[in-house]
């Protein structure tokens, strides 16, 4: 079975994942594609301003700043190579593209005969691109659905008081984040002192079991592609107002505190 990935980053979850899935004798990656970003996406900027007008300016800086949680942190606990260097050495075909949209993505993904494509790391996929390949596309969404449909890991588990967040790879169709479900699997948050350690060290811990879950679907895709079940009522979320943020750091607090109290007890 061949297979094609698509990713936003040069150093994200394609990096991390692909050493893993570059390891089976199951399937083959035919093809890494790189949005390299220089095109915004059609209607980027009226969503953009749409959250701006739902967090507030204060909600604004706050994303900004957990941005760096995200994507200096992670890579502090858990080092990801460039991505067209890891292809290289890997031997995997790897091209740019301007736009998930440009025609060039279509050429390349229709060019790679890949029978399913992965997108890890990317916004909205147009119809015209996840319907190419035979088996369609998947995403890997690493918070749980379809109770958070397009929010930032971790932290809205911890603003709803959970101890717990996880993973979801779903097919892709129309929607964002709203495909039918293929594997869901939960992870423990790491506490930690900080909710900026909180959120990097969990993160690196749902790399791992999304990396590992990946591969175990594409090694038995029809059976897992069978057994793909709709989601039912979801909530969207996205970054969090400022109000929002404060429940997050209180919430944060106390299951830290919680976490250390039982730890000290057991």
């Amino acid at each position: 079975m061949r297979v094609a990935i698509i990713t936003s980053a040069r150093r994200g979850t394609a990096s991390h994942h692909l050493s893993v899935l570059a390891g089976s004798p199951r399937f083959t990656i035919a093809q890494v594609i790189l949005i390299d970003g220089g095109h915004p996406s059609k209607g980027m900027w009226r969503r953009k301003l749409k959250k701006l007008w739902r967090i507030g300016p204060l909600g604004a800086l706050i994303g900004v700043r957990m941005r760096r949680w995200y994507d200096q942190d992670v890579k502090a606990t858990l080092p990801i190579e460039d991505l067209g260097a890891l292809c290289q050495r890997q031997g995997i075909a790897y091209d740019t593209t301007p736009a998930m949209s440009d025609m060039r993505t279509v050429e390349l993904l229709r060019a790679s005969q890949a029978d399913i494509a992965v997108s890890l790391g990317n916004g909205y996929i147009p119809s015209k691109v996840f319907s190419i390949p035979p088996l369609g596309m998947l995403n890997i969404h690493h918070e749980l659905l379809p109770e958070r449909q397009n929010a930032q890991p971790v932290i809205w588990a911890i603003y709803e008081g959970e101890r717990r967040t996880g993973y979801t790879i779903h097919r892709i169709d129309k929607g964002i984040d709203t495909g039918t479900i293929v594997l869901r699997e939960e992870v423990a948050i790491a506490f930690k002192g900080s909710l900026r350690a909180t959120v990097a060290h969990t993160m690196a811990a749902l790399l791992a079991a999304s990396a590992s879950g990946l591969r175990r679907v594409l090694e038995d895709l029809p059976r897992h592609l069978a057994e793909a079940r709709p989601q039912g009522p979801g909530r969207k979320r996205s970054t969090p107002s400022f109000g929002e943020f404060l429940r997050i750091r209180r919430n944060h607090r106390r299951l830290a505190a919680e976490r250390s109290q039982a730890g000290q007890g057991s």
